[in-house]
């Protein structure tokens, strides 16, 4: 006959067995993967591939789907009040997370507070291109020319706080220099306008600057990171002239707060390993994204140094994206 305390065991033993099958399930659903962007950016094609590849090797469908609007914070919104249960999840950037907070007056989210952190995902490869006919071939030339041309160089941006204007804003700053900011609804018009000299400057991503960098009509100064992009390893960077000049532009992996710690590492492995695939970093190399290897807890300090740094930086800066 069993004691009370072999059926005891033996119950105990049997709900650990449950939570450890009901788990081993995941995802038993399809996943749905928000971009809080529209489709065709980098974002959207990275978020793509992963749902290719997470969908095999995981043995369920994961879903992009575009939500955008609000500087990425519809999309976000929706991320951060859904249930953390791994069904829902965000592959976002840096602006919405750590700089968001400090461009607009009203915040659906906190940016570092209402997610959990998955895996940093790819650097984008930020940009300093001028128009082909402004006569310098440098930074330092640029920084010449704009003194003794006063407010000669209109720079575009995607729109006010965007990372496009924070970059020229940082830059301003940092050099002493007066430039004109001409806003676009979007990275697209702004980029053309630069490329037929309607402006002068834009910072951005490589995947929407380097293919006019390659036709002749913009030319390429530098890099915004910390240090030389293994892209683009001859163009210098913008601290190389300017001390200290950085601006760094991530995509990241996201669930709402309170995720499962033991599914947060597993989404993260699996994820890792998509990004190590060769096919897949070939793939992104070409756009100029630098794919990264990370752990939840390296992702999570990131996030929180970054949204430090950048929204100290804009509050200075007296941006507003409203």
């Amino acid at each position: 006959m069993f004691s009370f305390k072999t059926l005891l065991k033996t119950f105990a033993a049997g709900l650990f067995l449950a939570a450890a099958g009901a788990q081993a399930a995941y995802p038993d659903k399809p996943v749905t993967l928000i971009v809080p962007w529209a489709p065709g950016g980098s974002t959207d094609i990275l978020a793509r591939v992963l749902s290719d590849h997470l969908s095999k090797s995981m043995g369920q469908t994961f879903v992009v789907e575009n939500k955008s609007g609000a500087s990425g914070n519809i999309g976000s919104a929706l991320v951060a009040r859904a249930k953390p249960d791994g069904y829902t999840l965000l592959v976002g950037s840096m602006s919405t997370h750590t700089m968001n907070e400090a461009l607009f007056s009203s915040m659906p989210f906190d940016g570092v507070q209402d997610f959990t952190p998955i895996a940093e995902l790819a650097l984008v490869t930020n940009t300093m291109v001028v128009n082909a006919e402004l006569p310098v071939d440098s930074v330092a030339e640029l920084i010449e020319y704009a003194k003794a041309n006063p407010n000669a160089i209109a720079y575009a941006s995607a729109g006010p706080g965007s990372t496009n204007h924070l970059s020229a804003a940082m830059f301003q700053k940092a050099t002493g220099v007066e430039m004109v900011h001409v806003p676009y609804r979007g990275g697209a018009p702004a980029v053309l306008d630069t490329a037929a000299n309607r402006t002068q400057l834009f910072f951005s991503a490589g995947t929407q600057t380097l293919p006019h960098v390659k036709s002749g009509k913009l030319k390429l100064l530098a890099v915004t990171e910390a240090q030389r992009s293994p892209l683009l390893p001859q163009t210098p960077t913008v601290a190389e002239t300017v001390p200290g000049y950085e601006l760094a532009v991530w995509y990241g992996a996201f669930g709402p707060k309170g995720m499962d710690p033991e599914l947060v590492r597993r989404l993260n492995k699996e994820i890792n390993a998509v990004l190590a695939r060769p096919e897949v970093i070939e793939k992104m190399n070409g756009m100029a994204v630098e794919l990264r290897q990370s752990t939840p807890e390296d992702f999570a300090r990131l996030l929180r140094a970054d949204a430090d740094k950048y929204g100290k930086l804009v509050r200075e800066l007296g941006i507003k994206a409203e």
